[in-house]
């Protein structure tokens, strides 16, 4: 179902369109720069959230010989707590990730976010979109991450989380992930996707995306899309919202449970604080119905 209609649709993308063009929709939907703060105005619009009756900490676990590190933020004293797996967009580990970490442990949840890029750089470090995707995300098997982020669940089970109550949530290319990892994962209850990309280019590393698998949808999938997202395309949205009413209707149950909401004049990373897309009420609406569809679904 899609929620809400936009009073005007940008033009649709091919699904085959090229990596060149993919880095210059980026770049034009999030700025060339792609500063922390970029203006005193953005900068009065960064969300702080403190660690004040929060356990937090960077950790690292291992993955088939590897060292993935991890930040997590936990309510103080706490056990048995539901797990939220928050999977970061291509700017990797950062402050702000960190901090809707914080966010949803304040909510209540073990916040788990994995840094899915640790073997090929720091991509916190990287201004340029253009090298970024060359050095480091473009070189992450699917495998990989979904290897990875079982990982995670493992660690929270043995470190005070419930490992029958474990979420995912993901922006951008983390919700691209998000959608991979409810398609392909047992070990979660719902999954909240932000803005994530539904289909791209097949290659060795990334042999389907999520409309490929839409069918095989394992839990139900919140997406929050903007109307005037530039990389997201609403021909995109509505592939995907066809593939899963399909779906529905052979008997998968995720998938016509799924829903999309589309805020009207938001573009993509309406979410991030530190960007010049973000949308304040879009993103406050947006986490309010994130931690109400991860309790509706049985994550809490």
């Amino acid at each position: 179902m899609l929620n809400k209609a936009p009073a005007s649709a940008p033009g649709l993308d091919s699904e085959t369109e090229s990596i060149a063009s993919r880095r210059a929709a980026l770049k034009l939907a999030l700025g060339a720069g792609y500063a922390v703060v970029a203006s005193p105005s953005m900068a009065q619009s960064v969300v702080t959230t403190s660690s004040e009756g929060l356990t937090t900490g960077v950790e690292i676990y291992d993955v088939a010989g590897s060292t993935v590190p991890f930040y997590y933020a936990m309510p103080e004293g706490k056990t048995q707590l539901p797990v939220l797996l928050v999977v970061h967009d291509i700017f990797g580990l950062g402050d702000h990730i960190k901090d809707v970490a914080r966010r949803f442990a304040k909510a209540g949840y073990l916040a788990v976010v994995p840094d899915l890029y640790a073997r090929y750089g720091d991509a916190t470090k990287y201004t340029d979109i253009a090298q970024l995707m060359a050095d480091i995300v473009s070189k992450v098997p699917d495998e990989q991450l979904m290897d990875d982020l079982d990982g995670a669940v493992q660690w929270a089970s043995d470190n005070g989380g419930d490992a029958n109550k474990v979420g995912i949530t993901g922006f951008c290319s983390g919700g691209r992930v998000t959608w991979l990892y409810a398609e392909y994962s047992n070990k979660i209850k719902a999954a909240v996707a932000w803005y994530g990309l539904l289909v791209g280019n097949k290659t060795e590393l990334t042999p389907n995306h999520p409309l490929d698998l839409a069918p095989q949808l394992k839990v139900p999938v919140l997406g929050l899309y903007g109307d005037q997202d530039q990389i997201v395309t609403m021909g995109a949205l509505k592939q995907m919202k066809a593939a899963l009413a399909e779906a529905g209707t052979k008997g998968n149950a995720a998938a016509k449970a799924s829903t999309f909401v589309l805020y009207p004049k938001a573009n993509h990373a309406f979410y991030n604080d530190r960007r010049p897309t973000y949308q304040k009420k879009a993103a406050e609406d947006g986490f309010k119905r994130t931690l109400a569809w991860l309790k509706a679904k049985g994550v809490v």
